[in-house]
């Protein structure tokens, strides 16, 4: 089935784009910090997929909090000692099917300019479900191991991993660099694992026995697989506990070090291995895409005899002047893929369908089911997306349902076992189910909304809650519960009363729950936000299309909210000549925005057009005062300043010079303004050079921006 993402609003994706940050947090800090996961590896897969659908589908909703843009959690309060990592451990992006791998391979390409008969030789190997580990060797001495932690800081576990066999505490050789930071999974393997949870059950029944009290052999804590095995095993207080586990480790890459021994991944590698480290026995190189499939199928195929736990295959581009060159993004390299196996299905009941109404009054299906197990996860609900999907997949209470858990937070429903049974078709909502108003689709669109807009009581405090939400203006204490209920007491209609809930003090003292110090810490973390992040404001106002980036994007132009409603409104203006010909040139300057096109500017008009919203907009900047937006930039000689690359550029393609551009803390656009401070100009070079000269801008050529890139280091 195909995803809804293109079908989906950009409102509604949004708030599902701010519960999928608050999971996948919560589960990253179970899995990382905790080593106490409550989902499988598939699930988790699932999740992360579906948020990664939704930002390629909607760059300008990428949160702040985003999942793509971390790496595990933060670890949990310890006895280990912190480390820093000297080069961060980063995680890596995912691929579900061979398209996707095609798809690397060809971004690969158009980063670095490449021919299309110029070879990518890759490596792959079988990625082993385990702790990621690090271990710096000084001299060829090991001198201090660390766990990933948050990519950033991570725990010291150095006496522990003297008790892991593969893991030698000297290199061997003439030839180990000064510095050398080897990276690598600890693991434990399947055997291995059943043999510790039964010890775990046998000592538990020692213990009772041996104190004379009954044996309960649920409170017994066994671990739920192999990798959680690895992880509470290695991150052990007393390293006599963790010399009791028979615990593996090999390598697959590495961090710090003083000088690189190799130009390709296979070479280091191989000397790593030469070293007297393990590293994977599938590891090889590929030539091309073909052989880069026939690897995955290959150890896809032998995964049932492998002896540990493996759930995909990792590609890395082989030349390492190359992954150079592509560099990172928020948490990945652009140089690996993890090439993941696909997701388990299972089969069960939808019981019944209910219409839930969102914040944009678009009404959702979401079907009910027997609950059943997928993946070792316990589904009773599913998303049935609009009126359309329901109809494709003609379900209808009662049906036998397949579902799978691949690229969706609630499972999709893959297919409908009990279509041609001969009974009535589900019939959608002609009106809304929370405030019976019509409820329609406009032309062109698969969603039905419904027209209530404000009098809806849904989309009132969906609203009010997406306004106040983490993404937004971050209101601590005024969750979904609290907004409910003030909406209900009449407190509540629109932003600007939240500021004025100081009024009510002692209205809500009188409210069953409610205490001083509770009261008070809610009103004071109002009155925090008098003079918010404007960017977060505009966000939080939910204008459809004015994601958490493109608010950004605005604010970053235009630095208040009054010049940016006086762009919007003039922009959208067409009555007469001169306005006119305003109107115009506001519409030039929005779209020169990297990210803001025609959907964008006509979202803001048709927002300012409304006097209802300019009502809204007027109460809410009577209460609060948003200061000037300033983006904060790195010190470099084109820090602060607006880029534009035009003509063909011939060291790199175009989108590595931007991705230049923004390390540089410049601002990478796409045409010439009088905004523009630089313009790099290679062959070919028409209009906007010509621009460029008409109003005096700075032009250099790509030799010259290369010495900047350069002196910034």
């Amino acid at each position: 089935m195909a995803s809804d993402s293109e079908s989906i609003s950009e409102a509604d994706a949004a708030n599902e784009l701010m519960r999928l940050a608050r999971q996948i947090a919560r589960h990253d800090r179970l899995y990382h910090a905790e080593d106490a996961p409550e989902i499988t590896d598939a699930e988790y897969d699932a999740l992360v997929r579906r948020n990664a659908e939704l930002e390629a589908a909607f760059p300008n909703l990428v949160r702040e909090d985003s999942p793509s843009r971390k790496v595990g959690h933060a670890i949990a309060a310890s006895p280990l000692s912190k480390v820093t990592h000297e080069v961060r451990m980063m995680s890596l992006d995912n691929a579900f099917t061979d398209e996707e791998v095609e798809e690397f391979i060809a971004r690969v390409r158009r980063f670095l300019a490449l021919s299309g008969d110029e070879p990518v030789a890759v490596t792959a190997e079988d990625k082993i479900d385990g702790l990621s580990c690090s271990l710096r060797y000084e001299k060829g001495k090991l001198v201090r191991a660390a766990t990933r932690g948050d990519g950033q800081v991570g725990e010291d576990v150095t006496p522990n991993v003297a008790h892991i066999e593969d893991i030698v505490q000297e290199l061997k050789g003439d030839d180990v660099p000064e510095v050398f930071e080897v990276r690598g999974e600890v693991y434990m393997e399947k055997a291995a694992f059943l043999t510790l949870n039964e010890q775990l059950m046998a000592d538990a029944r020692a213990q009772a026995e041996a104190k004379e009290e009954p044996f309960d052999e649920s409170k017994v804590r066994q671990f739920a697989n192999p990798r959680n095995a690895a992880a509470g095993s290695l991150r052990q207080k007393d390293p006599q506990v963790t010399a009791r586990r028979p615990l593996r480790f090999w390598a697959h890459g590495w961090g710090a070090v003083s000088s690189v021994p190799g130009a390709t991944q296979h070479e280091v590698i191989r000397k790593i291995e030469s070293w007297g480290l393990p590293v994977s026995p599938q590891f090889r190189q590929c030539g091309t895409l073909d052989d880069m499939l026939e690897a995955y199928r290959a150890i896809r195929d032998g995964r049932p005899d492998l002896p540990f736990e493996i759930d995909g295959v990792v590609y890395k581009i082989d030349r390492l002047d190359w992954q150079q060159r592509l560099g990172f993004v928020a948490k990945a390299p652009r140089w690996a893929l993890a090439h993941k196996f696909p997701a388990e299905r299972a089969e069960t009941v939808l019981e019944s369908i209910d219409i839930q109404v969102g914040r944009t009054g678009k009404l959702t299906p979401v079907g009910r089911l027997k609950p059943v197990l997928v993946g070792g996860v316990t589904v009773t609900n599913v998303t049935l997306h609009n009126r359309d999907e329901i109809a494709r997949l003609g379900v209808r209470p009662g049906d036998r349902i397949v579902l799978q858990r691949a690229g969706d937070v609630i499972p999709q429903v893959v297919d409908n076992l009990t279509r041609e049974e001969d009974r009535p078709a589900f019939e959608f909502p002609d009106h809304c189910p929370e405030c019976n108003s019509e409820a329609v689709a406009e032309e062109g669109e698969v969603d039905v909304r419904c027209t209530g807009g404000l009098i809806c009581p849904a989309q009132r405090t969906e609203r009010l809650k997406h306004f106040v939400s983490r993404a937004a203006l971050d209101i601590e204490g005024l969750g979904e519960k609290t907004i409910d209920e003030f909406f209900a007491k009449g407190w509540l209609e629109s932003p600007a009363d939240i500021f004025r809930l100081r009024k009510r003090r002692d209205d809500i003292l009188a409210l069953e729950g409610w205490k001083d110090k509770s009261v008070d810490n809610l009103l004071k973390a109002i009155e925090s936000k008098r003079e918010p992040d404007a960017a977060r404001l505009l966000f939080g106002l939910g204008i459809r299309h004015v994601g958490a980036v493109t608010a950004r994007d605005l604010m970053k132009r235009f630095e208040t909210l009054p010049a940016l409603r006086e762009i919007a409104e003039t922009a959208h203006a067409k009555e007469g000549e001169e306005r006119a010909e305003a109107g115009s040139e506001a519409y030039s300057e929005l779209v020169s925005i990297d990210g803001i096109g025609p959907v964008v500017i006509e979202a803001l008009g048709d927002f300012f057009h409304e006097e209802h919203n300019k009502q809204v907009w007027d109460d809410l900047l009577s209460e609060v005062s948003p200061p000037p937006y300033v983006v904060e930039t790195r010190d470099s000689a084109v820090a602060g300043k607006t880029v534009v690359f035009t003509g063909k550029l011939e060291t790199m393609s175009r989108d590595e010079a931007k991705a230049q551009a923004e390390r540089l803390g410049a601002k990478a656009a796409g045409s010439v303004s009088a905004k523009t401070d630089l313009v790099v100009a290679g062959p070919g070079a028409g209009s906007k050079l010509k621009k460029a000269a008409e109003l005096g801008i700075e032009v250099i050529d790509e030799a010259d921006w290369a010495e900047i890139v350069k002196a910034a280091g």
